[in-house]
């Protein structure tokens, strides 16, 4: 399951945006930030993390060395759609935000976001990809091309690694039209949404789906945790790795403001944090040039998934 696919609303998120603006004067600014031109605080907004109910305070330590390193107030907030995060950059009262390569397509689009810093690490197990399964014993699925045909499971049309590269990858190697992917007897004989990767897996396994694509992270998961033997499934295709959420930040911020910032991420290097938040003491924030999401977005556009952006 994608990290940050699951951004829930909260109800008091833009008015307290709002609240946390960054207009006017503060008396408590420094002589040194003012004669920079920073801002005098800024506001940054994370995930909810559901099966970590720690990382709340998690994220404080960030924020805490974030406002060390910048001499500012770092307000921190948590929760909020995608939408109401870009139009509170947009409107300037957010300025650094998690997104995924839509939101950061849609924050570019309407505020003039920059890619900052990405969580990566060497590990090969935490590579991102969705893996294209079926039952283990099936003999007539050993490959992609197989896949025409079959009874097929997506996760929900929301979803990154369930949904969006998945399709894209059989768009653009069976050059078929993405509008008539869901279709029945177009490409997949029937196409159902599962509604969460585990379903899917489950359903591969059981046998209600002839095929799926699942995270393999969420693969690897069950299959240590029990839910499945590894012998139930096997992988007859992948995806590209798909890109980590990366901080962005509001495009207008002063130039050396915003490298300072940089550094401050890169400078953050809080095991407990990453082990907790990106399952991997060993992750740390890299700094990422602004062309990083552009095999993301080619996916996206291949699916005519940034049409109602543009538009």
């Amino acid at each position: 399951m994608n990290k940050i696919s699951k951004f829930f609303l909260t109800v008091g998120l833009v008015s307290t945006l709002a609240a946390c603006g960054n207009e006017g004067s503060s008396s408590s600014a420094s002589a040194n930030t003012e004669n920079k031109g920073w801002p005098e605080e800024i506001t940054l907004v994370q995930m909810p993390n559901e099966n970590n109910p720690q990382a709340a305070s998690l994220h404080t330590q960030l924020r805490e060395h974030l406002s060390e390193e910048l001499g500012i107030e770092v307000n921190e907030l948590e929760g909020g759609s995608y939408a109401v995060g870009i139009e509170a950059m947009a409107s300037g009262n957010l300025d650094v935000m998690l997104a995924s390569p839509m939101s950061y397509y849609q924050a570019k689009e309407r505020a003039g976001a920059e890619l900052l810093v990405s969580p990566q690490t060497s590990s090969e197990k935490h590579n991102y990809y969705t893996a294209f399964i079926t039952q283990g014993d099936n003999e007539k699925i050993n490959s992609m091309e197989d896949l025409k045909g079959t009874n097929f499971a997506f996760v929900n049309a929301a979803s990154s690694s369930g949904y969006l590269y998945p399709k894209g990858t059989l768009v653009q190697e069976f050059d078929i039209d993405p509008d008539l992917v869901e279709q029945s007897d177009y490409f997949f004989e029937n196409v159902t949404f599962s509604e969460s990767h585990p379903n899917s897996l489950m359903g591969v396994a059981m046998g209600d789906f002839e095929a799926a694509a699942v995270a393999a992270s969420v693969i690897d998961s069950m299959i240590e945790a029990g839910n499945i033997k590894e012998g139930d499934i096997k992988e007859v295709g992948r995806t590209a790795d798909i890109p980590d959420a990366s901080y962005i930040v509001r495009g207008d911020l002063p130039d050396d403001f915003k490298e300072s910032l940089k550094e401050a991420f890169i400078s953050f290097e809080n095991e407990e944090y990453f082990e907790a938040i990106h399952e991997d003491p060993k992750t740390r924030f890299v700094a990422v040039e602004q062309d990083y999401y552009d095999p993301a977005i080619e996916m996206l556009d291949a699916i005519n998934a940034l049409e109602e952006v543009q538009e």
